[in-house]
């Protein structure tokens, strides 16, 4: 029994040098029965506490992050290794989740009176319990507080299934609810490996589950929560096109395509990965694309200079470096890198990769790293037809300065966010989600709060009246 438990405990190892940082014993069966009786408990406590009580304690939380932003970015560089530029902006990003939601939950989820001729009615909006979120290590802070703020906002309790690979960013999640006020219960911390999440999907006293993660995955957490009638939401992969046309400025549009591709090193679902640009100026994006990326700096994430820092994991790493390999033998062509660096740590290579055969891993999955995939289009109708000839539908981006063009995008491309001039982003007052195996569902806004609640009608007839009968 020792050895296989060994095996199972929870790592953190910093990806730059591969150094262990910390290491966590996964929570014994009798401790996470514990956590699942103190969540329930907790919950019929706290969906009786009023918007301005949960608003409160979630500005609290606000402020904390906010306090503690150095701190906490540092935890997830050393963890998960985004440059710590980057890892700044997360915590601030979080928040500035928690505060809209604190700002907006009550108005999002008051009554809404509905005109009936035969008595009172109106639809109300309660929660439903336990909602159980299995979250990803690339956003390892905002990512959680996408769901938790808006989750807890509206009653419910959360429990946090986070990757395996960030067990310290887990813990500090969990205790800022803590200190923030939340009572106990409210927010736990499961430290489980992958083997044990789907009892706790099938636990009764689970009401919902929440994934960010890969299409595999969100089958699998499908599939479970499908059996037990359980309501889910699923933020998956990506492949996400940025298209360019001759009428946009071509330096604003390259400028951005970089940051867009190395956006958290290259490992972000709405990373714009497949570049389409119109052949009038693809020689010209081309070379000036190709150009940036070379000098793009490669290393320390902890260095503010830093543009790129190492791949999470060994095994992303091992998956990219195969996913070109396999591209260039297929009758792919690279215009830069396509190599892992002969260093300590995960480091991958910026890389640009052209004349891609449909068929091959460039052309039909997601690449999580620095790696862009150029494709000329005849036309914007050729654009949207390579954009859209993709399993996924998360997020998609186009430059031009046409109303036409812009129109036909937007009507044409099938994606869950459609951006005009501007890098594909989240933002806690807009809806988040995809279409197709990128998921569905929707996280953030005014729906990514409805998403967890039992959205009740409610009519009260006066005494004595008539009943009104429809076939």
């Amino acid at each position: 029994m020792a050895p296989e438990k060994a095996r199972r405990r929870l790592a953190s190892i910093n990806p730059a040098t591969g150094e262990l940082l910390r290491e966590y014993e996964p929570n014994s069966a009798q401790e996470l029965e514990s956590k699942l009786v103190r969540a329930q408990a907790a919950f019929e406590l706290y969906r009786r506490t009023s918007f301005a009580e949960r608003a409160g304690m979630m500005t609290r939380g606000a402020e904390l992050l906010e306090r503690d932003k150095h701190l906490l970015a540092k935890t997830m560089t050393l963890e998960m290794g985004k440059p710590i530029r980057a890892s700044v902006k997360e915590v601030e990003k979080c928040a500035s989740g928690c505060r809209f939601y604190a700002d907006n939950a009550a108005r999002f989820l008051a009554d809404e009176e509905v005109t009936a001729s035969d008595g009172r009615t109106c639809v109300r909006f309660q929660p439903l319990g336990v909602v159980l979120a299995i979250m990803p290590w690339n956003f390892p802070l905002w990512q959680v507080f996408r769901f938790a703020a808006p989750a807890l906002m509206a009653g419910n309790v959360a429990l946090l299934k986070h990757a395996s690979n960030v067990p310290q960013c887990a813990l500090e999640i969990e205790r800022i609810f803590q200190r923030a006020g939340f009572p106990p219960g409210v927010f736990q911390t499961l430290l489980i490996g992958s083997e044990q999440v789907r009892s706790v999907i099938e636990d009764p006293r689970v009401s919902a589950v929440t994934l960010t993660g890969s299409v595999e995955a969100g089958s699998s957490v499908a599939s479970v929560a499908g059996r037990q009638i359980k309501r889910t939401v699923l933020e998956l992969g990506g492949s996400d096109p940025f298209v360019v046309m001759p009428s946009a400025n071509l330096d604003q549009a390259v400028d951005t395509a970089v940051q867009a591709r190395i956006v958290n090193n290259g490992q972000s679902c709405i990373a714009a990965k497949r570049f389409i640009v119109h052949r009038k100026i693809a020689a010209e994006f081309e070379r000036q694309f190709t150009s940036r990326m070379s000098e793009l700096k490669v290393g320390d994430p902890m260095n503010e200079e830093t543009d790129i820092g190492p791949l999470a994991t060994p095994d992303v790493l091992a998956s990219l470096e195969k996913q070109v390999n396999e591209t260039v033998r297929m009758g792919g062509r690279l215009l830069l890198g396509g190599k892992r660096l002969t260093r300590p740590g995960n480091f991958f290579s910026p890389t640009v990769l052209t004349e891609i055969p449909r068929g091959s891993p460039a052309y039909n999955d997601e690449l999580f790293g620095p790696v862009a995939s150029l494709f000329c289009a005849e036309d914007i109708e050729e654009a949207i037809r390579i954009a859209n000839d993709t399993c996924f539908g998360l997020g998609s981006c186009i430059w031009t300065n046409d109303e036409s063009e812009r129109a036909t995008f937007i009507e044409n491309i099938q994606s869950g966010l459609a951006f005009v001039n501007g890098m594909v982003v989240s933002d806690p007052r807009l809806p988040f989600g995809g279409i197709k195996q990128s998921g569905y569902g929707r996280e953030l806004g005014a729906y990514g709060i409805r998403e967890f609640v039992n959205t009740k009608t409610i009519v009260i007839k006066e005494a004595g009246q008539s009943e009104t009968r429809t076939e």
